[in-house]
């Protein structure tokens, strides 16, 4: 999964793979969602329910503190981290609105990625290299770095493969 906010858009973009061990289970799981009358991403890896749980409990917030992404995320991160079913969780997510990305995680985490992309899962770190570089040295807009550095992920990483999914959001920042 792969969020990049460039050029007065954000993208998030994930593959379809979901694996148990090393069997393929799924090829098109969608791992996107939008939320709060389409104003608000979400990406999710890891364990597919508890990413589903996850995002309920974020929309939950979302709608606490509407406008807000931040302190909603802060709240499900405190609430991830100190409850003792939640702590059980295994994903991590990415949420952006028009103004803001932040990467969540289950140790508390809240991180606003300082140049607007940030990648999770097991091809992740793939493609954010990728996305990085693109952005740097490339004309192309979010949407191609996305799907583009997913597919460089695709290419290295066994656990991501190429049915890819955009969303995208106009941006602020």
């Amino acid at each position: 999964m792969l969020a990049v906010r460039h050029r007065g858009t954000v993208v998030l973009g994930a593959d379809g793979q979901v694996t148990y061990g090393n069997t393929i289970m799924k090829s098109d799981t969608r791992k996107l969602r939008r939320l709060l009358n389409n104003t608000v991403l979400v990406g999710f890896a890891g364990s597919t329910a508890d990413a589903f749980a996850l995002m309920e409990r974020f929309e939950t917030r979302l709608k606490d503190f509407p406008g807000n992404i931040a302190r909603a995320a802060t709240e499900l991160a405190r609430d991830w981290r100190t409850d003792r079913a939640l702590r059980k969780l295994e994903a991590m997510m990415v949420v952006a609105d028009a103004e803001i990305t932040l990467l969540l995680t289950g140790q508390g985490d809240v991180v606003q990625p300082t140049d607007g992309v940030v990648g999770i899962g097991s091809g992740g770190a793939y493609a954010t290299s990728a996305a990085k570089a693109l952005v740097k040295h490339s004309d192309l807009a979010a949407e191609d770095i996305v799907r583009e550095s997913l597919a460089v992920a695709a290419e290295v990483d066994i656990y991501t493969n190429d049915n890819i999914i955009l969303e995208q959001l106009p941006s602020t920042a």
